[in-house]
């Protein structure tokens, strides 16, 4: 599913409906999100980037993954960590529903490592002018590791593998039938999830075979217009040692700023926490860009259809995800072409300085050529639950259901881990008072 801010599009079956007042001639940048694992249009933090970009009067399409936000699956077909079509399904789309206005995408979390896969698989043949990758996993393979390696890190792999089994009760059927439904429910682990679930409906081997094959770090160096990707040194679920740190270096079209603090997909503001860094330094990296001559202009716009990799055994089944100790094995794509270094050069050297300050917010700059497209009257009506049939506002409650589990074990994360300094405080105070009470009652007395 697609979704416009102020506007609705769907996609279903390989086709698209829109419904939205936007002219084919409009100019108005368009900036496509491809959300995390299990997240969707409804995500509060997609919702505060959504808010963002569209002050500065762009159009923002979020393209929730199948069987998020409140649809239904239609076909044998689940996403995952590297499945690539549905984005480049939608990215085609809109270039060719909008020829005028330039194109941008961000992708969160998994949706970074999609993002980032799609770039180098496509190459220069990509219809977009530029990209943001927010807290990629990068390397899925050395992920498994550090998720299971310590207590903090279980717990997160706990919340994260709930969510997962929440996604799969809301398509129990297809589940049922296309992989282990005993095991999912048994699942205590991401990897045991993807063991039971993902590599049998998506045809892969093992779960390795999964993670190498979909990691995005093997397709770094094929990436082929202006990328900035955001990393924190202390994320709890992407690990740094995750990070291809050669491969950024040597592609001139990448700028990665990495940060000491800022968690996964949080990086807050301010003692209030109402705002995110990461988010502002996306919306001033694509004004700058848009204002700049560095944008990537595309060569040609692809036919829609299926995208596999050359001498793929394993990605060849009917309902197909395309796609050692941390070591991931390199994946060919002869389909691509060399980067282009002389439009990209000098975009690199001037947004040095956000690489180099990365933990330092900055002001957004707004491009005085920004324009503003017409509003659309009615708004996200399919997305209300008035108007939603009683199969979405079912799925709507379970999807419900289990975030608030998953927000109570993170709020479990947060009472543990600062318990020791709360606690220091009380019993020094108390321990104060105790020791003050025998001599207030000496002077009363």
């Amino acid at each position: 599913m697609l979704t416009f801010v102020n506007m609705v599009t769907a996609v279903t079956g390989g086709t698209v409906q829109l419904n939205t007042k936007i002219s084919k001639d409009d100019t108005t940048p368009i900036v496509m999100v491809i959300p995390g694992l299990t997240s969707d249009s409804t995500s509060p933090y997609l919702k505060h980037l959504a808010f963002n970009i569209a002050k500065h009067g762009w159009n923002v399409v979020v393209g929730n993954h199948r069987g998020l936000g409140g649809t239904s699956i239609t076909s044998d077909c689940f996403y995952n960590a590297g499945w690539t079509e549905d984005a480049r399904v939608i990215i085609n789309y809109l270039r060719q529903e909008y020829p005028e206005a330039p194109l941008y995408v961000v992708g969160t979390s998994i949706g970074a490592n999609v993002l980032v896969k799609y770039l180098g698989e496509d190459g220069e043949n990509v219809p977009i002018a530029g990209a943001v990758a927010i807290c990629s996993p990068w390397d899925l393979l050395i992920g498994d590791r550090f998720i299971n390696r310590k207590l903090r890190q279980k717990v997160y792999d706990r919340a994260l593998t709930i969510g997962l089994q929440g996604y799969a009760q809301l398509h129990q059927p297809q589940y049922s039938r296309l992989a282990d439904w005993e095991g999912i429910k048994k699942s205590r682990s991401i990897r045991d999830f993807d063991n039971y679930a993902t590599c049998i409906v998506g045809k892969f081997e093992t779960v390795d075979t999964y993670y190498r094959r979909c990691s995005s770090a093997s397709y770094v160096s094929k990436v082929s217009v202006p990328l900035l990707c955001v990393s924190a040194l202390d994320d709890p679920v992407c690990t740094r040692e995750a990070i291809p740190w050669d491969e950024c270096r040597a592609n001139k079209n990448i700028v990665l700023a990495t940060t000491q603090h800022g968690g996964h997909l949080a990086f807050f503001e301010g003692i209030t926490a109402k705002n995110l860094w990461w988010v502002r330094a996306t919306v001033e990296f694509l004004s700058v860009l848009h204002s700049s001559p560095h944008v990537h202009h595309p060569k040609k716009i692809l036919e829609t259809g299926h995208h596999s990799l050359p001498d793929s055994s394993i990605d060849q089944g009917p309902f197909v995800n395309v796609g050692g100790d941390g070591l991931v094995a390199a994946v060919g794509s002869e389909h691509t072409t060399n980067n282009s270094e002389e439009d990209t050069h000098n975009l690199q050297n001037q947004n040095a300085s956000l690489s180099e300050h990365a933990s330092e917010p900055k002001t957004a700059i707004i491009p005085e050529t920004a324009q503003h497209s017409n509003q659309p009257e009615s708004g996200v009506s399919n997305l209300s639950p008035a108007s939603s049939s009683p199969v979405k506002r079912r799925l709507n409650e379970l999807i419900s259901r289990h975030s608030n589990l998953s927000i109570w074990l993170l709020a479990y994360i947060a009472i543990t881990t600062s318990w020791p300094v709360v606690g220091s405080i009380i019993k020094m105070f108390y321990g104060r008072k105790i020791r003050n009470a025998p001599m207030s009652a000496g002077i009363n007395r």
